[in-house]
């Protein structure tokens, strides 16, 4: 967040403060007058219980989205179209955490929706296992296997994609939702090779139930890619757009203070019953903090071959239509 911006929000909750404060008047009687109520924003979140998503829950409950009078309203989705379709509708305002190729997708048909800043870049969190007494332990050796992803267009759907053309093999992509439900799939044989993404899957690797045949940073261009971005409906970013200010500033806040020390932790932890030492691992070994910045952005060149690729898009922006999709991206 630019130093510009965050000292607007400052100030106008300062100025705020100061405006709802005990009115005092001519009789001497000092009467309270009401706190403004806060702003609501509507989140749709894939994936509940990662560390990428959870900024939207933890700045709630922790008070920090409240300094900026903002309140935030969480919708849980299993992540690709399922998010988008929210977000489109205007049943929600903000998706967090969207795979960029599905928002290049909506975008070129035309959809009421931007991305307003990183979600998360080179990321370093999910991967793909297999049972331990299977046979598989490289994706060389799984031709004619099932692999799983979330959803179609989602990050995790891309890297498959990529994953099978580096592997050289033929396997078949195949949809399985959450990570806690692509699990039960694995483990009860529908599913060859699952998919999942840090804090899950620690104790099951711990106890050693699973094996790791391949993770999403083994894709040397999408180290420096954004994996996710946050997406906006254009209704809220342009009817709104002091309080799309005051959220990105709350969530930038969030994501600072969740960097660093054990609390954020135990409040992750508590918010979304994973255990303590799980969760620390999670955050100090899959997201370091220069990984979530908002204002980060890479490889898009790339994103936009991978959304041509699926199809989604029929050939890459011009530079014009770049400069619209970014418009409103976090400086």
């Amino acid at each position: 967040m630019c130093g510009r911006l965050a000292f607007q929000v400052s100030l106008r909750a300062a100025l705020a403060a100061a405006f709802f404060a005990l009115t005092c008047f001519p009789t001497l009687t000092c009467l309270p007058v009401l706190a403004q109520a806060p702003d609501v924003v509507k989140i749709a979140m894939p994936q509940r219980g990662t560390w990428e998503t959870s900024p939207a829950d933890i700045g709630q409950v922790k008070g920090i989205f409240a300094k900026h009078g903002i309140k935030t309203e969480t919708v849980y989705t299993s992540g690709g179209g399922e998010t988008m379709q929210a977000l489109i509708s205007g049943s929600v305002d903000v998706a967090v955490a969207t795979g960029v190729a599905s928002i290049m997708a909506v975008f070129a048909k035309g959809a009421p929706v931007r991305p307003i800043g990183n979600s998360v870049i080179g990321a370093r969190e999910p991967f793909w296992y297999v049972p331990a007494a299977s046979p598989v332990n490289t994706l060389k050796d799984a031709a004619g296997k099932t692999i799983a992803f979330s959803a179609i267009g989602s990050s995790s759907h891309l890297a498959v994609l990529t994953l099978i053309k580096m592997a050289g093999v033929p396997l078949k992509a195949q949809p399985a939702g959450t990570p806690q439900a692509t699990y039960t799939q694995v483990m009860s044989s529908q599913i060859d090779i699952g998919w999942g993404a840090a804090p899950f899957g620690m104790a099951q690797l711990a106890e050693k139930k699973i094996r790791i045949v391949a993770r999403y940073s083994d894709i040397p261009e999408y180290r420096d890619m954004n994996a996710r971005m946050h997406v906006a409906n254009l209704t809220f970013i342009t009817g709104r757009p002091q309080v799309l200010q005051r959220f990105l500033a709350g969530y930038a806040e969030t994501l600072a203070w969740m960097a660093n020390g054990e609390e954020s932790v135990e409040a992750f932890a508590k918010f979304y019953g994973h255990p303590v030492d799980e969760t620390r691992t999670t955050r100090d070994q899959f997201y370091p903090a220069e990984s979530l910045v908002l204002n980060k952005i890479g490889g898009i060149d790339q994103a936009m071959a991978d959304a041509q690729a699926l199809k989604f898009i029929t050939k890459p922006f011009t530079k014009a239509e770049l400069d619209e999709l970014f418009k409103y991206y976090v400086k």
